[in-house]
């Protein structure tokens, strides 16, 4: 059964959570990474978390998640950073910069494909653990989240759910994207801002409508681009731990 929600979360069990940090070794590159699991478990189903273009593994958009996916549903969640982005970094940047060099990055291309590398490696190894259970396995990203998120939910066909979302069509590399939707056949949550400044209403519909799904929802609050919170965070946790409890 899923777990309980925030508003009755006096009759679910908790869960202490411990920190993990790894370095997984990707095509000769070394990719920090983070797990979190509740003490002492095993079999425990995993969450793969993207951040944001403006963050990193332990970035607010991944710590959000921990206190009801790992503290109140005992998952396990891991996270590792994106390029250009935190422990990949030889520098400190702020968050605006790195925002920034991520967009010329993305628009140059070819930082996809070593993503879906790191990502598929960092998976081998979280699934060789005992506290994982290699058989439930879903992903949350949003924005950036979703720019690497879609190619590897179309590269790895043992996800079984994935919550993305704030990306869409309107910007470069987005027929790149629409094909990938196109492979995604496990139950989706897509998230949309209807005020977003950054990505079109239109583009977003259209990469909603290439997911091959049929079990696919869209869910839609007012705002801009920002870091889901309050019943939207609680609506998008809920769909991943009911989809991974089954």
């Amino acid at each position: 059964m899923p777990c309980d929600g925030p508003a009755s979360s006096s009759r679910a069990p908790a869960f202490d959570i411990v920190e993990r940090s790894l370095v997984v070794s990707s095509a000769g590159r070394s990719v920090p990474a983070a797990l979190w699991l509740p003490a002492r478990a095993l079999g425990r189903p995993l969450v793969l978390v993207g951040h944001g273009g403006s963050g990193d593994k332990r970035s607010a958009f991944v710590t959000d998640v921990l206190p009801t996916l790992v503290g109140r549903c005992g998952f396990a969640v891991a996270a590792i950073d994106g390029p250009v982005h935190g422990e990949r970094r030889r520098d400190a940047a702020a968050p605006l910069e790195v925002r920034d060099e991520f967009r010329r990055l993305w628009e140059q291309g070819g930082s996809v494909e070593p993503m879906i590398e790191d990502w598929l490696c960092t998976l081998e190894t979280l699934r060789a653990l005992p506290e994982v259970d290699a058989d439930r396995v879903g992903y949350y990203g949003l924005s950036m989240g979703t720019a690497y998120g879609l190619p590897l939910l179309a590269a790895c066909g043992g996800i079984r759910a994935a919550a993305i979302g704030m990306w869409g069509t309107s910007r470069v590399h987005g027929a790149r994207l629409a094909a990938d939707a196109r492979q995604v056949r496990c139950p989706t949550l897509f998230s949309l801002q209807w005020d977003d400044e950054v990505f079109t209403r239109e583009g977003q519909f259209e990469l909603f409508d290439a997911l091959a799904c049929t079990d696919k929802h869209m869910l839609v609050y007012p705002g801009g681009h920002l870091n889901p919170a309050g019943r939207r965070l609680e609506s998008i946790v809920q769909f991943l731990s009911s989809q991974l409890s089954a």
